[in-house]
């Protein structure tokens, strides 16, 4: 196959007509650095100035705006967490602790149903834990081996997501002390019910649990979702990477290697736990890799797996309502080659009574995209008996379809895309953007039109445009058909990289677009997360912002910048606009970087505290809009 040139793929005639306007208008500027101040003719609507484009050992914030700490791994939610001492810590403290590396973040107001700005609860992913930056004497290499039991354990609880209470005090956000809602979901010490299609089959049985309908623990939260009536979604990503023994040796064998599961764990938890050794329990790993829902405001409510939308490595469940009252929720499956996935709920949302909404999410229909040469894109269904997805190719029922929705995928035919993460819907034109992270695995003669370049290092960004969708109105997400194009490819401009002609005058190159979310002028807010490349790179992760249509379109302009070695994650608004809340997850996560000797010591830059993980609260020092 002919490798695509990104020009053919990339500029609609929108774009087209956008670029050549700006281009026109910057072209008799003289030459300024990317991030220099932004003059009169700079076509963005973003009018803040970027800071540094660089990375450096603590984060750094537009000019105009300030960064505060809000809260860190180790820091008290339960009423009765004690007090943090990284060098006496223990399982017990941990689960009721703000746990490690933050990623999801949600903002509900408070009271529930209002848009109120200043008060409410963060909701907050717990997504996984770097020992060796957690306890000291360890390395990337011998942790498995050194971790002692009550270490595992305190690894364990530090997993799964906290509900806090905040408020805005001034231009200063503050965790209310002693909140009634606050809470830890844990994976050491959370029951949480298996609901849907799959709950209690056969596959889904365990000795612990021979009901197949109750699971201790949630594990690898990335992105997660809001749905329409305040209840939480929060997804699982990599669970694989818990789990030690030889599937082969198991008989979901098929099933745990299309996973991931290889024999042999980062994690030494199978040490100690035999649920995570799949010889033991060659079903645990089917009780993970599903979305989880919760309600935030009652403190008491059982979380609950909705296996009707399908198991994989999910980031994001993202709501939106359709004009009938019926939801969709869109996934992307984070693995090179994955698929982007759509659900759409069998019933209506019922608008006065939010708790009549348990169960809506029970019933439905989950779809796996297909991206054709022509700009059209059509959604599979994954529904037992139609098709391939018959007993003669291992399925007995809808439940075997949803446990093994990679497979079903691969049988109907969908589109292995680059690395499809965070999934979110612009309420400002109903179109749906999609982060694609990279891949550098793919080969030339594997590009297709929605994934354009082989070894993909940097990603790209893909906007779909259901039909009847446009300013102001939300489209059909339920459509068969949607159409889509590319918004830029990230990089550099020597990567191949397509953004809009004035980004070297006025805005930043990317690399890794992960979780994303929208202000109320629906312009496009992107996180990054380029993992052991960002040094390679020497683009610094963090927000990035850019119009997503106008003459700003694709022009991206960099925010804030996240601490050496960490990802960004999380970005979440409170309605006014006047506060962006953002997780920094893996702060000196490197090689080389240990508890002893980090690469940096952010935030608290301690000599005798490791790098935290933490939840940072940005507003405008004028108290403004963030970014304007």
């Amino acid at each position: 196959m002919r490798r695509l040139d990104s020009t053919e793929i990339v500029l609609s005639r929108r774009q087209i007509l956008a670029a050549s306007a700006a281009a026109g208008a910057v072209a008799a500027l003289p030459g300024q650095a990317s991030a220099a101040k932004e003059g009169a003719s700079d076509p963005s609507s973003l009018a803040f100035r970027q800071p540094e484009h660089t990375i450096a050992d603590t984060h750094r914030v537009a000019a105009g705006h300030q960064a505060q700490v809000l809260i860190r791994w180790g820091d008290g939610v339960a009423v009765d967490a004690p007090a943090f001492d990284v060098f006496a810590q223990s399982a017990a403290a941990q689960d009721r602790q703000f746990g490690y590396n933050n990623d999801f973040v949600a903002f509900m107001p408070l009271p529930v149903g209002s848009l109120a700005s200043e008060h409410g609860l963060l909701c907050v992913n717990h997504e996984y834990t770097n020992a060796e930056l957690m306890f000291p004497g360890l390395t990337l290499k011998d942790k498995t081996e050194k971790l002692c039991r009550e270490q595992v354990d305190v690894e364990i609880a530090a997993h799964g997501h906290s509900v806090i209470e905040v408020r805005k005090n001034g231009q200063s956000w503050q965790v209310v002390a002693a909140s009634p809602f606050a809470r830890r979901l844990s994976a050491l010490t959370t029951e949480f019910q298996m609901s849907g299609p799959a709950a209690g089959h056969d596959r889904l049985k365990t000795k612990a649990d021979p009901s197949g309908r109750t699971v201790i623990g949630t594990l690898n939260n990335c992105a997660g979702g809001v749905t329409p009536w305040g209840t939480v979604l929060i997804a699982e990503e990599n669970f694989d990477t818990y789990f030690s023994g030889d599937p082969k040796k198991t008989p979901e064998s098929v099933n745990h290697i299309r996973l991931g599961i290889k024999g042999k764990s980062r994690y030494a938890w199978s040490r100690f736990h035999d649920r995570f050794d799949i010889e033991k329990e060659p079903n645990e790993p089917n009780r993970f890799g599903w979305v989880v829902e919760f309600d935030p405001y009652d403190p008491t409510s059982v979380p609950v797996k909705r296996t009707a939308l399908g198991r994989f490595k999910h980031e994001a469940a993202t709501c939106v309502t359709l004009a009938d009252g019926r939801v969709v929720v869109y996934s992307g499956d984070d693995e090179m080659f994955e698929y982007l996935y759509r659900f759409v709920s069998r019933d209506p949302i019922d608008r006065k009574n939010r708790r009549a909404n348990v169960g809506l999410l029970d019933h439905g229909t989950l779809s796996v995209a297909r991206f054709d040469k022509d700009g059209t894109m059509t959604w599979l269904p994954l529904v037992w008996g139609q098709g391939k997805l018959t007993a003669a190719n291992g399925f007995a029922s809808q439940a075997d379809v949803l446990i093994d929705a990679r497979r079903a995928a691969d049988l109907v035919g969908a589109t292995p895309m680059d690395r499809p993460e965070d999934v979110e819907t612009n309420p400002a034109n109903g179109r749906v953007y999609v982060m694609l992270t990279n891949n550098s695995q793919r080969k030339p003669e594997q590009v297709n039109g929605a994934n354009p370049r082989a070894d993909n290092r940097h990603g790209h960004v893909l906007e779909l445009t259901p039909p009847g969708a446009g300013k102001g109105r939300i489209g059909r997400h339920d459509a068969e058909r949607f159409r889509w194009e590319i918004l830029f490819l990230a990089g550099q401009r020597a990567d191949g990289a397509t953004y809009h002609p004035a980004t070297d005058k006025y805005g930043a190159w990317l690399s890794a677009p992960d979780n994303c979310t929208f202000d109320n002028r629906g312009r496009l807010w992107i996180s990054t997360d380029q993992g052991s490349n960002q040094r390679k790179n020497a683009i610094p992760d963090g927000m990035y912002a850019c119009d997503v249509d106008g003459p700003g379109r694709s022009l991206v302009k960099f925010f804030y910048g996240v601490p050496r070695d960490a990802e960004m994650c999380g970005p979440a608004f409170t309605p006014d606009n006047r506060t962006l809340f953002v997780a920094v997850q893996h702060p000196g996560e490197d090689k080389d970087s240990t508890f002893d000797r980090p690469s940096t010591r952010w935030p608290d830059f301690r000599p005798d505290l490791p790098p935290r993980p933490a939840i940072v609260a940005i507003t405008k020092d004028d108290g403004g809009p963030v970014g304007s």
